[in-house]
């Protein structure tokens, strides 16, 4: 691992300092043949299907569309034998779990398309798909049967009806395939966040912008966490998606917008993301007296506290009573400081406070989309950067605040290991540093970027990406990889450009 990431301390240590812990075959790989999957790593096979398999089955599938009754019996038989072939030989290669994700377009409602692109992804060897269901202000539930506030992925009137997330979760496991539902969180949408309904609960900056007019992802939308209305409507499209059966759901987004420039790291309490209305009660509750509470507003207003401001606590009635809010550690001393160490000793604890408030909020908003999934016995997992939860300097923070060391009430982590270095080094670090603070029943599975075969966007080839984790991280079993429409880009271009009725 780097020097620079040992020498990173993480939000995960300040919020429990602070107590803020509220609450043929067809295969490459013949499934007789005596396989070894290091060999088979080094060969760059991976479960991928022969090149006859699969024109065979392409051949079966347009017979089929077109109405040949005999071709879609011999087209269903074949897919369930892949599917079974295709779990054999993952059983007995590494990663046995190889997932890669997907979004869905109006154009994949077209007869065919759900199965040429499941073909295409079981040809390709891989076991699971991290499919798109609410993203960008959409979400992929028949829009005439869409009680949630957010537009349907299917808008045209022929297919309004249509409800392709229950079709490919069916398709998928026809071929062993299994499917997780993949949610955005925190980001409801820059529609949604156009909205008059939206602009009520966005959160907020100490200078009353959003992150749609002041941050470096102003085509997001992203809502206070602490807001009930938010919380409400999210458990609403999860309750929907659950009743498609997912075999898994995976959160992202469970972070704060991240700002441009010299703002992407914080260091001042004013551009902390806590000023929308419930975010702000929800602090100033946080107060476990009267002098606590006046502090905490004086700080969060001002972006300071002043001598005076200190002063004044000694007027306060209990006289003889410190400043209290959740998690404050008092400082023997504290009473035998001057007034000038008392404001900085207490500017500075304000200052953490306000930071492990605004981490809450997403731990928080979390475990009460997670809840519903676990009761399910569904499993449930987060996606996030490794390096989102960073101190930087002396008092500063990564402005995403993203917790990721506190998502405990999990099954899987997501690791987005997409470092850019033009080799694995730092894909390697990012994998390990996630290692490091997880538990030994949390199943981790690193999302990768990039190509089979070649180098993309400075990144090494999938594969090679691949060997470097498994060679030098061990309790690794699974990869993702970031997108389907990076690997067949041929067949995303066409899925993006047709008219429907």
């Amino acid at each position: 691992m780097s020097s620079n990431f040992r020498s990173l301390t993480s939000l995960h240590g300040l919020l429990w300092r602070l107590g803020l812990g509220i609450v043929g075959t067809g295969l490459t790989i013949g499934a007789n043949a005596k396989f070894d999957p290091v060999q088979a790593a080094q060969r760059n096979e991976y479960c991928r299907f022969g090149k006859s398999a699969i024109a065979q089955k392409n051949q079966l599938r347009q017979q089929a569309i077109n109405g040949d009754s005999q071709a879609q019996a011999q087209y269903q038989a074949l897919i369930q034998r892949h599917g079974k072939q295709l779990t054999q030989c993952r059983e007995q290669t590494w990663p046995h779990k190889q997932a890669i994700w997907l979004r869905l377009y109006p154009c994949d409602s077209k007869p065919g398309q759900v199965e040429k692109i499941l073909d295409r992804i079981v040809n390709s060897g891989y076991n699971e798909v991290y499919l798109g269901v609410f993203y960008n202000s959409q979400v992929l539930l028949p829009a005439n049967n869409n009680p949630t506030p957010w537009d349907s992925v299917l808008k045209s009137s022929s297919v309004r009806n249509r409800d392709l997330l229950a079709e490919v979760i069916q398709k998928a496991h026809e071929r062993n395939l299994k499917v997780y539902a993949w949610l955005f969180t925190l980001n409801f949408g820059y529609a949604y966040g156009q909205s008059s309904q939206g602009q009520e609960i966005l959160a907020r900056n100490g200078y009353g912008n959003t992150n749609l007019s002041d941050s470096g992802e102003t085509s997001q939308a992203f809502v206070d966490p602490y807001n009930e209305k938010a919380r409400q409507e999210y458990k609403q499209l999860v309750a929907e998606v659950l009743e498609r059966k997912p075999d898994g759901v995976l959160f992202d987004y469970v972070r704060y917008p991240r700002s441009s420039g010299s703002e992407s790291v914080v260091s001042k309490v004013k551009n902390l993301w806590i000023y929308g209305d419930a975010s702000l009660n929800t602090l100033f509750n946080r107060a476990l007296n009267q002098k606590g509470r006046f502090l905490i507003k004086r700080f969060v207003n001002n972006g300071y506290i002043t001598r005076g401001d200190v002063a004044k606590l000694d007027q306060m009635e209990p006289k003889d009573a410190p400043p209290l809010w959740q998690g404050r550690n008092l400082e023997q001393a504290e009473e035998n400081m001057s007034l000038e160490a008392r404001q900085n000793l207490l500017q500075q604890q304000l200052w953490y406070l306000s930071v492990a408030h605004a981490a809450q909020g997403i731990v928080d908003f979390l475990s009460g989309a997670v809840k519903p999934v676990k009761e399910k016995g569904i499993p449930t997992g987060t996606v996030f950067f490794p390096e989102a939860n960073q101190v930087v300097g002396k008092q500063g923070f990564d402005s995403r605040l993203q917790p990721w060391t506190r998502f405990k009430d999990l099954s899987q982590w997501h690791p987005m290991s997409y470092g850019v270095c033009g080799q694995t080094s730092c894909i390697v670090d990012l994998v390990e540093r996630t290692m490091e603070f997880a538990s030994s029943d949390l199943e981790m599975i690193p999302a990768l970027a990039g190509k089979w075969g070649r180098r993309y966007k400075n990144r090494p080839p999938l594969e090679v990406q691949m060997e470097a984790i498994h060679r030098q991280v061990s309790g690794i079993d699974g990869v993702s990889h970031f997108s389907f429409s990076w690997q067949f880009p041929e067949l995303s271009r066409e899925r993006k450009s047709c008219s429907l009725p």
